[in-house]
């Protein structure tokens, strides 16, 4: 178990720099062998996290890919009877697909799995309370989307992390890149941009492409506001300048929201 729990902590941080299709290859090898193993319960745990980091190695607009393997992890999360895996491999799937804007009904009926499971402020919860107001900004229900909002920086509070780099981990950079691009939605032009300020503020230098996902959380507020060539413009620049290994699907998916 120690030598999963160590591929895992590996795998967390490599995913914020390594590009989609490099993540995949990598994971997908070690998925094969830890499946073959799901009848010890504490490698359920493991294996429920390393699904869910291989689900998002697929675009959530896929409607197959990825939801079936988030289903998978949520299943194997269940399996291991672990409540802290239960919780936060739902909540990292809803957020994954609220910020994607991709299966919004399954990131709410995710979110609300994790809410249902515990009520304690955990990552997992944060990640659900997240998911929760990006569809609910997507739909057009701002009221909800700030509340909700309000909800999450409690819930940080209590649960945010120190460790900056992890896909398991949610500091306050990256809870502000949550923020931004939430408060962009909904038209909160200067929330967003204090959002992105704070962000950018303590996002480790390594991890550039976050910094271009600010950029294109800037696109989208130009966008919204009426400029949508220079909202595109803004983003295609921001994408130009980021190196192609270091190009995501995420990144994809907010670029065709911004153009659309």
């Amino acid at each position: 178990m120690e030598a999963w729990e160590a591929k895992l902590a590996a795998y967390g941080t490599e995913c914020r720099s390594m590009g989609a299709a490099d993540i995949q290859r990598r994971v997908a090898g070690k998925l094969a062998a830890i499946q073959q193993q799901l009848d010890q319960p504490r490698l359920c745990s493991a294996a429920a996290r390393l699904m869910t980091l291989y689900a998002k190695t697929f675009p959530g607009s896929d409607g197959n890919a990825a939801v079936r393997w988030y289903r998978m992890a949520a299943s194997a999360a269940d399996q291991s009877g672990d409540p802290d895996a239960r919780v936060w491999v739902r909540g990292r799937a809803a957020i994954a697909l609220g910020y994607e804007g991709a299966s919004l009904g399954v990131a709410d009926v995710l979110a609300d799995q994790a809410l249902a499971l515990s009520d304690r402020p955990s990552l997992g919860l944060l990640n659900a309370i997240y998911g929760k107001a990006h569809a609910a900004a997507l739909r057009g229900d701002r009221t909800t989307a700030l509340n909700l909002d309000a909800q999450g920086r409690r819930i940080f509070d209590t649960a945010g992390s120190h460790e900056q780099t992890s896909d398991y981990a949610v500091p306050w950079w990256r809870l502000n890149v949550f923020r931004s691009l939430l408060l962009a939605r909904l038209g909160e032009e200067r929330a967003a941009t204090d959002a992105q300020d704070q962000a950018l503020a303590e996002l480790p230098a390594t991890l550039p492409r976050f910094a271009t996902h600010l950029e294109f959380h800037r696109g989208l507020m130009l966008a919204r506001s009426g400029d949508r060539a220079g909202g595109n413009a803004h983003a295609t620049d921001a994408m130009d300048a980021l190196p192609p290994e270091k190009h995501s699907l995420t990144l994809r998916m907010l670029l065709n929201e911004i153009r659309a």
